[in-house]
């Protein structure tokens, strides 16, 4: 089981790219450190990094692209 979430902040959608043609911000086995982005969630059309707030590796990413998520849902477990 991980360690640590990186939790959503605020309800919206959440994105796992900057844009359709740019790679994942981050994909498993990834190590991470604390202020990496890890996704976008956008809410009326405004776009909100989400960062790890930990260092860790990246164990699962629990929410799809362009998956609506919840204020608290757990988004990426890290190790």
């Amino acid at each position: 089981m991980a360690e640590k979430t990186v939790k959503a902040p605020m309800p919206g959608t959440f994105y796992r790219r900057p844009d359709p043609e740019s790679d994942a911000y981050v994909e498993e086995g990834d190590s991470v450190s604390s202020g990496d982005t890890v996704g976008v969630i956008e809410v009326m059309k405004s776009f909100h990094e989400i960062k790890a707030e930990e260092d860790g590796t990246v164990a699962k990413i629990l929410v799809e692209d362009e998956e609506a998520v919840s204020a608290g849902q757990d988004i990426v477990e890290l190790e």
